[in-house]
């Protein structure tokens, strides 16, 4: 059975990366495969059916090695594939080398999964906060469905304080979507909001441009949170569009 130590020690090369999809096809869960394939939708990538806690074990171990040679050599046939990279890029510390890889990973980005993970683990955007929010802001506004995703989702896991709430929520207005996957997350930026300074959310909710999907989302997801009351919970109703 191929090692995964066995493959990274040595060089990237063309065979190396082909000995490495190779080990991530010898570890597949072919049942993990069957469920994750029933939530990942519509994606160009075909999935193994590997757990997300692996991956960020592999990845781990691959940045402890030459990630840019990695990354020169990887390929995107498989959603585990590009999983990963986004992984690895998240360990760059050198901020305009990590930037380089960030704008090129992005576009590769199909479906929230890919989004979502890639995004959490992207903590070193909150040492250049000014720039990288920025960058979130000029996403969310994007027409692509998951260039806009990344962007709210950014937001949402660094970005969240009190100096940027005017900026989110004038954001949150400008966008103009019916695209699923950009209101959900608004939605979900809305809810994490609400968690930190529910006054501002508050009257937020109250008037908003968001539509009526999202909108009622927002309500639905802070109505799932255990960090608010159920006095405020009843509260919200009012404002479902």
């Amino acid at each position: 059975m191929i090692k995964l130590e066995d493959i990274i020690i040595k060089q990237w090369n063309e065979e190396s990366y082909k000995s490495f999809v190779e080990y991530l096809i010898s570890i597949q869960d072919v049942k993990y495969k069957e469920f994750h394939s029933s939530l990942v939708l519509n994606s160009q990538y075909e999935i193994i059916g590997i757990r997300l806690p692996i991956m960020r074990d592999i990845a781990k171990k691959i940045a402890k090695g030459n990630i840019e040679e990695f990354l020169t050599y990887a390929k995107e046939k498989y959603y585990e594939e590009v999983m990963i990279q986004g992984l690895v890029i998240s360990h760059i510390k050198n901020e305009e080398l990590f930037y380089k890889y960030f704008k090129k990973h992005i576009v590769k980005i199909d479906n929230w999964a890919l989004c979502d993970s890639f995004c959490s683990a992207i903590k070193i955007v909150r040492k250049y906060e000014e720039k990288y929010f920025n960058e979130a802001i000029k996403m969310s506004l994007n027409k692509s469905e998951f260039i806009s995703r990344v962007g709210l989702v950014m937001l949402l896991n660094h970005f969240i304080n009190q100096n940027n709430l005017e900026t989110i929520f004038d954001t949150l207005n400008k966008i103009q979507s019916d695209k699923f996957y950009i209101n959900m997350a608004e939605a979900w930026l809305v809810c994490e909001i609400y968690i930190k300074f529910p006054k501002e959310a508050k009257d937020f909710i109250k008037k908003n441009n968001l539509n009526k999907f999202a909108q009622n989302k927002a309500i639905s997801k802070i109505h799932d949170s255990y960090r608010v009351t159920k006095e405020e919970k009843e509260l919200l109703n009012k404002f479902k569009k």
